[in-house]
């Protein structure tokens, strides 16, 4: 459980030591492969909570994702739509219901623990 909070604050400690700018040109593309790469670790989380998470499964679909997301922005930009809006609707959707799960999932449990803890359910 330390680790990945140890790699949560490394990152965020680089990030804000590091400024890197992205041409405005490439903003789109790295939004839309940025919000599937969130959607891969959110549901990589639920995965933890569900007691069924895979490595290879979370690795292959957070580069898939996100390679998947900015390619059709790129095939979008070429055909003159807004294709990367697709991705924004399905990944945003994809975050709200893993976010819906698991915020469910730890009252859930907060919930089990507290009664656990009062005396009214036994083991």
């Amino acid at each position: 459980m330390w680790l990945p909070l140890l790699g949560l604050i490394l990152g965020a400690l680089f990030g804000s030591i590091l400024t890197v700018t992205v041409p405005i040109v490439y903003a789109k593309y790295l939004s839309v492969a940025v919000l599937a790469a969130l959607d891969s670790l959110l549901g990589g989380f639920r995965g933890v909570l569900e007691e069924s998470f895979d490595g290879v499964i979370l690795l292959s679909g957070f580069f898939t994702n996100a390679l998947m997301a900015a390619l059709l922005a790129y095939l979008g930009d070429h055909l003159g739509l807004d294709l990367y809006l697709a991705a924004v609707i399905a990944f945003g959707l994809r975050l709200f219901s893993n976010m819906g799960f698991i915020r469910r999932d730890l009252i859930n449990r907060y919930r089990l623990k507290k009664a656990k803890k009062a005396g009214e359910i036994h083991d």
